[in-house]
């Protein structure tokens, strides 16, 4: 595949139903199919041979988009939001009418909502204050103690056994575990919700019950706090001088439960991955070169919990890694791609697990709120992991992990491990909550705060990226 002269003219994004569109090479490429998703490194690579540090694609139904790969581009992208709005209502295709956001294949990317994740200026300033200032008063000891205490809950109950799958025992369990108790949830919805979360995620048949499980439990979380507060994110949402609605601290908790989540869930996944397959990995840490935190660090240059953020759209006519984009396009923010651009990482061997540079959490007003409460959750469990079986190994070879993805990420299947057996102390087993209350209050005032009806529970997903 050539490169293109420096000198070269670039071509513009084909308007959709161009004959151009999905033909192989003489169009841009996909971005979805098992095709893009088997190996999404690979094709940003070939992407940032032919076209550069931004490179025309097509996304869901052939819309044709502007993938980011360059690190410098995407700091661009990700700190001008006067140029590249985060608000889906600027893409021109809903503008003119070729996508109806509630009904496109991406609609939990690019339906507008009341939420940080939409907006850009005044609003979103209001509502990303309430949340980073909220996710700021945790006291941060006093987090650690939680995570430790799920780790050793989560340990005992495989310890015993000899052996363990590390995705679905662990890395999967603990962030959600964790993040009940920030959010002020009863400790009894946490098992339920482990399940919950990551099945409605999965888009499976039961992920409508699952998604409308969550949105009740967080329903009665907002009706609690608002009759008793708590020492928890809800509260603190409620109690906030922005004055934000019941329906924003209930959109709020939920994208900061689910991101914390999906992200956490990943980096933990990851960091034991390398830690299990990399020799130089494992003994630069238990040397004492490399401390854990340093090691997560490395991890997320290497293997971002996210590859690619959507979207941003283009406020006017201008110019990006040499692209002529035009006002209303679609742009992704490939951090995946970003974090191994050339012209910052020459060389991917050489440590950089002190340099937080990364792109892992995204960068400019929109940069993750809650990243020091995921690497807090990462480290502290990892660590106790280690602590508790320091001879623990992989049971099959690191080319025999399956990955399963999307359009936005990727994560382990299995993480299966062996190690000598240990005795634990019994735990009591694990309950369901009550069943919870309808939803009827909760659907007014959604449509008195967006003007539409809502018929089923899906909506809330469009928060963090896919039903």
């Amino acid at each position: 595949m050539s490169t293109p002269s420096p000198m070269s003219t670039p071509s513009p994004l084909p308007p959709p139903g161009c004959p151009a569109h999905g033909l192989g090479q003489a169009g841009p490429r996909r971005l979805y199919g098992p095709a893009a998703e088997h190996d999404p490194m690979a094709l940003y690579e070939e992407l940032r041979a032919e076209h550069g540090a931004v490179a025309p694609v097509l996304v869901h139904d052939d819309q044709p988009a502007w993938l980011v790969l360059g690190h410098r581009e995407n700091l661009e992208v990700a700190r001008t939001p006067s140029r590249f709005s985060r608000d889906p209502r600027e893409w021109g295709a809903v503008q003119d009418g070729t996508v109806v956001p509630e009904k496109y294949a991406l609609a939990p990317m690019v339906t507008w909502w009341p939420v940080i994740n939409f907006n850009d200026g005044p609003a979103f300033e209001r509502l990303r204050g309430a949340v980073l200032e909220s996710l700021q008063r945790f006291d941060r000891r006093g987090m650690r103690r939680y995570v430790t205490r799920f780790a050793h809950q989560l340990i005992d109950a495989f310890a015993a056994n000899g052996e363990a799958d590390l995705v679905s025992e662990f890395s999967s369990q603990l962030p959600m575990l964790v993040m009940t108790q920030l959010i002020g949830a009863p400790e009894e919805h946490g098992p339920r919700l482990v399940r919950a979360v990551p099945d409605m995620l999965e888009g499976s048949e039961t992920a409508l019950e699952s998604d409308e499980y969550v949105t009740k439990m967080l329903y009665q979380l907002v009706e609690s706090k608002k009759a008793s507060r708590g020492y928890d994110l809800t509260s603190w949402l409620l109690d906030h001088p922005a004055e934000l609605t019941d329906v924003e601290v209930l959109a709020h908790v939920r994208v900061v439960l689910v991101a914390a989540y999906a992200t956490t869930a990943n980096l933990i996944a990851n960091t034991l991955r390398m830690v299990l397959t990399d020799p130089r990995f494992r003994a630069n840490l238990s040397g004492g070169r490399m401390t854990l935190p340093e090691a997560l660090e490395q991890v997320l240059w290497d293997q971002t919990p996210i590859n690619t953020v959507l979207g941003r759209w283009a406020t006017a006519d201008t110019v990006l890694g040499g692209q002529e984009i035009k006002r209303g396009d679609m742009l992704l923010l490939s951090l995946a791609a970003g974090n191994v651009d050339p012209a910052v990482r020459p060389d991917l061997t050489a440590p950089v697990h002190g340099n937080r540079s990364h792109l892992a959490f995204s960068a400019g007003p929109h940069e993750c709120p809650g990243q020091d409460i995921g690497r807090a959750i990462a480290d502290t469990g990892i660590e106790a992991l280690l602590a508790r079986l320091p001879d623990i190994e992989l049971t099959v070879h690191d080319f025999e992990l399956e990955r399963r993805g999307t359009l936005m990420s990727q994560h382990l299947v299995r993480l299966p491990v062996r190690f000598a057996p240990r005795s634990v102390t019994a735990t009591a087993p694990r309950t369901d909550p009550e069943p919870l209350p309808p939803l009827a209050p909760l659907k007014e005032a959604v449509q008195a705060a967006t003007g539409r009806p809502q018929s089923r529970w899906s909506w809330l997903n469009r928060l963090i990226g896919r039903r």
